[in-house]
């Protein structure tokens, strides 16, 4: 039986990495993005309310967060990226 390799804490170039979800970051985007909850869960409460207020800049700014998620330059509220997909 394999054990799982544990996620790494820092990006090849020494950037610290997120312990939240890519993967889940993502969907939310992607589903509820208008509504700002992938920012929620990235403890972003303060733009996830703005992103509700706006409609997530009538769908704009929602757009623009999946791209950052996808193409792995979102980062959470103390600045870590999100770059692990599990």
């Amino acid at each position: 039986m394999s054990q799982a390799q544990p996620q790494p804490t820092i990006t090849a170039t020494g950037e610290p990495i997120s312990p939240k979800s890519r993967t889940v970051a993502a969907i939310l985007a992607w589903f509820l993005g208008i509504f700002g909850i992938h920012r929620f869960y990235v403890g972003k409460t303060g733009t996830g309310v703005l992103m509700i207020v706006t409609l997530g800049g009538v769908g704009i700014w929602a757009l623009i967060d999946f791209v950052m998620i996808v193409v792995g330059s979102f980062r959470d509220s103390e600045g870590r990226v999100l770059a692990n997909w599990s």
